[in-house]
């Protein structure tokens, strides 16, 4: 196992100037933005808000919090936009042609003094234009696809993945990421400050600031720095003791001198949308023999995957190495006492404009340019939870780490 813990020291040490090297010589390749998929004889129709639609964000490089019709026929690129958003939509949008949303509205409204629900004027827009048929997301409002189907505008729903590009990660994409992940750091760091200059108090309750430092207070600093640093917290997990053994528990209440304490952190960047994603677990003093082992044992089976992923490798076979690795250090995964227990979540997903994008990590055949999150853990009630999470790119032969922070137990 200390051969494990040193690859994983050893890959964090060497990232800064070999990301920076990778990129400038493009060996961080990917397939490119959507312009570069073969769409010529596809007509592809999009209705979202761009702000929580990522393949809409994708496509058009524009934030935007209504709905909004995303139009490629031929190659041309078409958005009808509202008035409230047309002329930052002509400065700031990727697209060929944008046309009023008003302009449509009032042709179907005519002299009626109700305007027109929206999917009339998106399909009397799809009608001006001669659509007959569209590729669609899955996730296309049913509304609007049955509204098109009776003006015999067939609607054709897309699989798994609308825009196959975002799969992987141009080397653009890679700085975003990088930078988004810079926001998550400055987070981590803030997290870490306020549990250092925190003191055990009653009862073992860490203190700080002349009060009992909660998850509460604690996630709050953390996301006040995020905000500071150009992100937008959502779900920040602080989580201690007993409730780290439940993976998404968010964490409330007092938090306390040596015991296992995990921080998850996962931001947006505001000015490009693009995630990231860092978890840590720490103990604010002295860790016990058997927290220790259980954290070394999660920093070996991370860099054990680390160092085995490369493309072509299939990611649950790596991902059921991983586990059986865990149970050979003498941490099966088990129900106990009504409880999951061990290794018992998926060792990482897919990272860029969605938090948990495609691909999922024991879901894929590992492929140059995808970038994910590693992150095994071990849950045991009782002791306590452990999770490590980075967020690696994969390269020709391997991979090359995009977070950077450290990771020691005791602080």
């Amino acid at each position: 196992m200390e051969a494990e813990l040193r690859d994983a020291a050893a890959l964090r040490q060497e990232l800064p100037n070999q990301i920076t090297r990778e990129i400038r010589r493009g060996h961080l390749a990917s397939l490119g933005s959507p312009s570069m998929i073969k769409t010529k004889n596809r007509t592809r129709l999009m209705v979202a808000a761009s702000e929580s639609d990522a393949d809409m964000l994708y496509a058009t490089k524009f934030f935007a919090p209504d709905p909004f019709i995303f139009l490629e026929r031929e190659g041309k690129r078409t958005l009808v936009l509202s008035d409230l958003e047309f002329d930052r939509g002509r400065k700031q949008a990727e697209a060929d042609e944008i046309l009023p949303y008003s302009k449509f509205e009032k042709e179907v409204q005519g002299k009626k003094a109700k305007a027109p629900p929206y999917e009339k004027v998106l399909a009397h827009f799809l009608k001006k234009q001669k659509v007959k048929s569209a590729y669609v997301p899955a996730r296309f409002p049913l509304g609007f696809a049955r509204e098109l189907e009776a003006n015999k505008i067939r609607v054709e729903p897309a699989g798994e993945l609308y825009w196959p590009a975002r799969e992987t990660k141009t080397e653009a994409e890679l700085r975003l990421l990088r930078k988004a992940l810079e926001i998550t750091e400055a987070g981590m760091a803030r997290g870490i400050e306020v549990l250092k200059k925190s003191k055990p108090g009653k009862g073992q309750k860490l203190e700080w600031s002349g009060k009992v430092l909660t998850s509460e207070i604690l996630r709050s600093e953390i996301d006040a720095a995020i905000l500071r640093a150009g992100g937008l917290p959502a779900n920040t997990i602080v989580a201690g003791a007993e409730q780290a053994c439940d993976p998404h528990e968010r964490g409330h209440g007092p938090l306390r001198a040596d015991s296992l304490i995990i921080l998850d952190i996962f931001p947006r960047a505001a000015a490009s949308g693009y995630y990231g994603d860092l978890t840590r677990t720490v103990v604010r003093g002295r860790a016990s023999g058997a927290q220790r082992r259980l954290w070394e044992t999660v920093n070996a089976g991370q860099a054990l995957a680390l160092k085995k992923m490369k493309p072509g490798i299939d990611g649950l076979k790596l991902h059921t190495e991983v586990k059986q690795f865990f149970t050979d250090q003498g941490f099966p995964t088990e129900v106990r006492d009504g409880r999951q227990t061990g290794f018992f979540h998926g060792t990482g997903h897919g990272l860029g404009l969605e938090i948990h994008e495609f691909p999922r990590f024991q879901k894929t055949v590992f492929k140059e340019g995808q970038v994910l999150t590693v992150e095994p853990g071990l849950y045991y009630p009782g002791l306590g939870g452990v999770r490590t999470e980075d967020v690696v790119a994969l390269t020709k032969s391997g991979i090359k780490m995009l977070s950077r922070f450290e990771n020691r137990l005791e602080i």
